[in-house]
């Protein structure tokens, strides 16, 4: 799961955040009135409220950076501890007129005690971006010469990581004397020559020889489509919508159950926003269109109608940046994702699933399929109300973004599980409530 091992400095940044505020808090506690239950209860929450806040502040994501930026890092903690000063006063005055105490919500105590979280917390991240600099191992990988800016352009789409080193076949023996754990194999290479000389002498060496998709889903956290072996070994580790194993059997009670509470919560919500779509133009609150689902099937999709009527007079197009045919209520929608709502009753019959590939439009997909090699792969899995690419990428509104979409979405096939699906969803909340959708 190299997702997960992407996120372990992040998880021991949470870990060291919440001792360095535990801390705080009893040295405070015990000095002050002594450890008690009451005590112990706040400490907890305030440690949830810290957590919780530095995640939606970004403060969590300054260590993906290659270069740590002091600004950004004093603007990001310092929100998150003054936010979880703000909650914890807000909470000691709802709560004063309980006959319980609670001494570290006072305000004498609570601000020595963000500031010191807060020094804390830089002090943190300081200390594990430069162990995790300092580990940082780059890989090697054997490539033919036409495929050297491809892989170079691949990389940079990631701004923190580190491109591998590039060896032709003629600069082999180069290549295994590199310091380096692992040498990936391109495409072409794999196709002209023997692996099994190179496999003989990557075990001498202690390296780990291995494909270029390989390489890229683990550093990565995606598969460029144009790299994906055609084996069939390859092909068969992909998820497939057909089989009816007790994790698919989970995921489609967790659709269930999670789509009706969702949908019985947001109905107060839904009537005052169709609504205010209704009253900008007299037009029709709902609107569906016709998508591709698992297996290629196709399904009519259900949102809330974010565009003018007549937005597509001239035939089917992505949506761009600043696009003119958005109304300002679609934008808000748009922007919050309530627009996919009604996509809830898609989940209950059962053409979509709460994680996966987004469906996309059958008219678009026939020119994306003639572009993009692979791209029928991401038909294996039910579509999704959201998933890897949607909390990854921008919104993709040409070919290219198409095609860096799907290298996420081979990925999720790789890699779908219900911890995965779990990230996901904690990643399309962070969305919504930042309001960073388009």
């Amino acid at each position: 799961m190299s997702w997960l091992r992407h996120r372990q400095p992040l998880l021991l940044t949470a870990l060291l955040d919440g001792l360095a505020l535990a801390l705080g808090l009893f040295s405070i506690s015990e000095a002050r009135h002594g450890v008690q239950l009451n005590s112990i209860q706040q400490i907890i929450g305030l440690i949830i409220s810290y957590w919780i806040l530095s995640w939606l502040f970004g403060s969590y994501s300054l260590l993906r950076w290659p270069k740590l930026s002091w600004p950004l890092m004093l603007q990001r903690v310092g929100l998150s501890a003054l936010a979880t000063l703000i909650l914890a006063l807000l909470t000691g005055w709802l709560v004063k007129t309980t006959p319980l105490e609670l001494p570290l919500l006072q305000r004498g105590s609570l601000g020595p005690l963000m500031l010191f979280t807060g020094i804390a917390s830089i002090a943190i991240r300081v200390f594990l971006h430069h162990l995790q600099t300092k580990r940082t191992t780059r890989w090697s990988a054997l490539v033919d010469a036409t495929e050297k800016d491809q892989i170079k352009k691949e990389w940079r789409r990631c701004f923190n990581r580190l491109e591998p080193q590039l060896f032709e076949l003629s600069c082999l023996r180069s290549a295994f004397e590199a310091p380096s754990a692992m040498l990936a194999v391109s495409p072409i290479i794999q196709q002209s020559v023997d692996l099994q000389p190179l496999l003989q002498e990557a075990l001498v060496r202690g390296m780990r020889l291995t494909s270029l998709a390989q390489l890229a889903e683990e550093e990565l956290q995606r598969i460029p489509a144009q790299w994906l072996d055609q084996s069939v070994l390859q092909l068969g580790e992909l998820a497939d919508g057909r089989q009816l194993g007790l994790s698919r059997q989970l995921k489609r009670f967790a659709d269930l159950l999670i789509s009706a509470v969702l949908l019985i919560f947001t109905i107060p919500i839904l009537i005052p926003i169709a609504l205010a779509i209704y009253l900008q133009d007299r037009g029709p609150v709902f609107y569906s269109q016709i998508r591709t689902g698992l297996f290629g099937e196709p399904f009519k999709i259900y949102k809330l109608r974010t565009m003018h009527q007549k937005a597509e007079t001239n035939g089917p197009r992505w949506s761009g940046l600043n696009d003119q045919r958005i109304t300002p209520m679609g934008k808000w929608l748009r922007q919050t994702r309530l627009d996919e709502l009604p996509q809830l009753l898609n989940i209950i019959k059962g053409e979509m699933s709460l994680i996966g590939p987004r469906p996309e439009r059958p008219e678009l997909e026939h020119n994306l399929e003639a572009e993009i090699p692979n791209y029928r792969l991401r038909h294996l899995l039910r579509p999704g109300l959201s998933g890897w690419a949607q909390v990854n990428m921008a919104y993709a509104s040409s070919v290219e973004d198409a095609e860096l979409k799907l290298s996420y979405d081979l990925y999720y096939l790789r890699n779908y599980g219900p911890w995965l699906d779990l990230l996901i969803l904690m990643k399309t909340i962070k969305t919504v409530l930042k309001g960073a959708g388009r």
